[in-house]
């Protein structure tokens, strides 16, 4: 028989145990996800595809319910942007983010989006997609070790800066150092009587301010995130390229994870891609605004300059394109011409 002075001991007691237990329950770790995906890539936290990833992120937590974690590592703090596809080919990353044209010679048909003023309606975004001409580049990029599960644009504009003078003609560039891209759209330039060197977004800013080179050419966010207004007087933006950033992964770690972690992940993915196009045609006012609010002097090409520019540049670069491809390159242009 228990003692009857014992029970105010005993529920004590109790009741302490289970605080001790529910302590305990809330200072242990989250339960562990069962998959994690690394991702690397170039961009500084402010660039839009990073901040893309970092919702893709949130996304994929919340289609799997947590079992798979991401991990993004971006400004290239784990590979530089050329050394992502072997990183991602070998098994050291899980997945990367690749810009399209940096596949350069590795895979030259991905450059066929940075062709001047050929790919960069809205309308042609949306239909290449799914294309029969996306599906033949995710075919070139498996063959070099990877999967491509998302077509993200990147951006369906550039921006031409300088300091001597604004780059708004195709006689401005004459002598001018510029930031090239890659051998194929350096054409183009080269066609204009411009001296490019290519490198990667995240080395322009220092080439800049160095005097390495005259003028830069990026993105028109991406001229913010990267602080060009602080180097550079005057801005000339249209709509002349397509770039894409291709989430690659991993095969063996791709088709190793259950359906239905691919499934939901892929279509994190999606989500990541529909986020990415733009809902009308042109350059948008508050992405010129938000330069010229900074200090660059800051604008947006006519309809009429545009042409002027693509009479200029598209020949010789179209010509490069098909050398470099052929004959894949054929079939590209006519079923992009079809779009």
């Amino acid at each position: 028989m228990t003692n009857p002075h014992r029970r105010p001991f005993l529920a004590r007691s109790v009741a302490l145990a289970a605080a001790a237990a529910a302590g305990l329950l809330a200072v242990q770790p989250a339960a562990a996800a069962e998959f994690t995906m690394r991702i690397s890539h170039q961009f500084p936290p402010t660039h839009h595809s990073a901040v893309n990833m970092e919702q893709f992120k949130k996304d994929v937590a919340q289609l799997t319910k947590g079992r798979v974690e991401v991990q993004t590592f971006g400004a290239a703090q784990l590979f530089k942007p050329n050394q992502n596809h072997p990183a991602v080919a070998s098994g050291k990353v899980e997945a990367a983010l690749i810009l399209s044209f940096q596949w350069g010679g590795t895979i030259p048909e991905m450059s066929v989006t940075i062709i001047p003023y050929f790919m960069t309606s809205v309308a042609k975004q949306k239909a290449f997609i799914k294309s029969d001409a996306a599906k033949l580049l995710d075919a070139k990029m498996a063959e070099k070790g990877v999967i491509n599960i998302a077509w993200i644009v990147d951006t369906n504009d550039g921006i031409f800066t300088s300091n001597g003078k604004p780059l708004v003609t195709p006689a401005d560039f004459a002598g001018v150092k510029i930031r090239g891209l890659n051998k194929l759209f350096d054409e183009g330039l080269v066609a204009m009587g411009a001296a490019p060197s290519a490198m990667p977004g995240s080395e322009v800013y220092q080439a800049l301010q160095t005097g390495v080179i005259d003028a830069g050419f990026t993105g028109v966010e991406a001229a913010n995130s990267r602080k060009f207004y602080e180097v550079q007087k005057f801005g000339v933006a249209s709509n002349i390229i397509l770039a894409f950033d291709n989430l690659v992964v991993n095969p063996a770690w791709w088709n190793g994870l259950p359906a239905d972690i691919r499934a939901a992940i892929q279509k994190a993915a999606d989500m990541a891609v529909a986020r990415s196009i733009r809902s009308s045609d042109g350059i948008p006012p508050e992405n010129i605004k938000v330069l010229n609010d900074k200090g660059m002097k800051a604008i947006a090409l006519t309809k009429a300059q545009e042409k002027a520019m693509a009479d200029a540049m598209q020949p010789a670069v179209k010509k490069e394109f098909l050398r470099q491809t052929a004959p894949d390159g054929v079939k590209l242009i006519e079923a992009l011409d079809r779009l």
